[in-house]
């Protein structure tokens, strides 16, 4: 789902890889979502998700002109990497989202660009053109072959490692897509830049929910990120506190869907 949201003052702050943290209502949790793109002249952002859980499918049930409770940004530190050459974006379902703006600072900054975005299928593939406009050229997968090549977007990307060198390679996608990205460029010594999405409360450092060992030091996603070094990060530690919630989360959404009625599974992220 792709929505535009009034919000001049973060249209006005925003910059490349920060984040706003929103709440549908008042009884609602807080969810971190990335600035796709703002809009300084109209006051707008926007923000692109997937239904994966209550918060989503709520969010997903807003119409025009309806209003969301609060809406905090924009969090995070700003994308800051400048010059660095050749860099490699490696994007994976609503992660594609994220490495847009990111690419468009990339550009900005007279650096090379390659692009390689992926989806579970066809219909989960989002902001292909907007890719294809920004960087000229980008390589598609799917995993059942439905739409570009066939495979994984560490197929594609170990293709391109072994017969060309890049200075970067940022990634932002599932965490296991991450992990797994991050594990490959490591053998080939490519820096690699990775977008968290950890579990956020407050999103100013207090609470500790986004906890993550980068380089055996506590970092705290949301203040210290969402932006680290892949191959540094813990995702072993990562991965299980992502899990943390599993139980609650879907309890929260089956009851959601059986009071709303609605019981239609994640739907494409566009």
């Amino acid at each position: 789902m792709l929505f535009e949201i009034e919000a001049p003052l973060i249209a006005e702050g925003a910059r490349a890889g920060q984040f706003v943290m929103l709440r549908v209502d008042k009884k609602g949790e807080r969810i971190p979502l990335t600035v796709v793109k703002k809009d300084r002249k109209r006051g707008v952002i926007t923000i692109i998700f997937q239904e994966a859980g209550k918060t989503t499918k709520k969010l997903a049930s807003l119409k025009k002109g309806d209003e969301i409770s609060d809406l905090t940004g924009p969090l995070g530190r700003q994308t800051s990497f400048g010059k660095a050459g050749k860099v490699v974006f490696v994007g994976g379902g609503v992660g594609v989202a994220e490495i847009l703006p990111v690419i468009e600072y990339a550009k900005a900054h007279e650096n090379s660009i390659t692009a390689i975005i992926g989806a579970r299928t066809k219909n989960f593939v989002i902001l292909e053109k907007e890719i294809k406009d920004a960087v000229g050229a980008v390589t598609v997968t799917t995993d059942d072959g439905t739409h570009g090549r066939k495979g994984f977007v560490t197929d594609s990307l170990k293709e391109m490692l072994d017969r060309e060198k890049f200075d970067l390679c940022y990634c932002v996608g599932p965490d296991i897509m991450m992990r797994a990205v991050s594990n490959l460029t490591k053998g080939y010594g490519l820096k690699t830049l990775v977008s968290l999405d950890a579990n956020m409360v407050d999103a100013t450092g207090m609470c500790g929910t986004c906890r993550v060992t980068v380089g055996g030091e506590i970092k705290f996603t949301c203040v210290d990120g969402p932006e680290f070094d892949g191959h540094r990060v813990d995702w072993d530690e990562f991965l299980t506190r992502q899990k943390r919630f599993e139980r609650e989360e879907k309890r929260s959404l089956e009851k959601y869907n059986h009071h709303c009625g609605c019981n239609k599974g994640p739907g494409p992220g566009q």
